[in-house]
């Protein structure tokens, strides 16, 4: 991503929150046949009572066979995690302010995947399925048919990131005035083209924090 340190999003903790609140993600490989791209959900995996409690490991999954086209557990792969963004409008700015801008918040993360045993591969899956599942009215669980669940798994293999490194950003118009940002957050909060309350709401927290860090100082 282009290096715009305002932007720069640093705290584990928020690239976490982050990956968890948007796990769809795309891996891509630099491999002998080229570029390779594909897109999976992640979890982040609970680190255990001996591991770095900053530390980042993603468990997922790929199709078969995928884990061919990737090259999986030869070399390092970048992950990228994508979260609100949409087009910001210069009708939201000041007159004598006409270019638009793009506002978004992003994670870039690496490391190579390790591949996981048969048994691991259904754990995961079955912790997917029960995280996305878990919201809905009547969850469905791997657990009702085992059997025929550890049969379909065989298409998949597990993979498990520990990230060795991350370039994230959150490009929520830090370097406009108060008032401005205001303005931005009610157009994206309105019923135009480039509504986006979810972008509103990384807005809103994103510059409470920097008032909050601004008063502490």
């Amino acid at each position: 991503m282009r290096h715009t340190p305002h932007f720069l999003m640093t705290d584990v903790d928020e690239v976490r929150r982050l990956i968890t609140g948007n796990p769809w993600a795309t891996i891509v490989s630099h491999t002998a046949a080229g570029l390779v791209a594909s897109h999976y959900p992640m979890l982040l995996e609970t680190p255990g009572p001996d591991d770095d409690p900053d530390a980042l490991v993603l468990v997922s999954h790929v199709g078969r066979p995928d884990e061919v086209a990737h090259e999986l557990g030869q070399h390092e792969v970048l992950v990228v995690f994508q979260g609100p963004h949409g087009y910001v409008s210069p009708a939201w700015y000041p007159p004598e302010q006409f270019v638009p801008t793009w506002n978004h918040v992003t994670a870039h993360v690496w490391g190579t995947p390790e591949i996981l045993s048969d048994d691991e591969n259904f754990r995961v899956l079955g912790e997917l399925v029960d995280h996305f599942e878990r919201v809905m009215p009547s969850p469905v669980s791997l657990q009702i048919d085992e059997e025929t669940a550890r049969r379909m798994a065989k298409g998949t293999v597990g993979i498990r990131i520990r990230v060795t490194r991350f370039d994230a950003r959150a490009k929520l118009s830090q370097n406009k005035a108060p008032e401005v940002i205001d303005r931005i957050v009610a157009g994206l909060r309105g019923d135009g083209p480039y509504a986006s309350a979810a972008l509103a709401d990384e807005m809103e927290r994103a510059h409470a924090a920097r008032v909050d860090d601004l008063e502490e100082r």
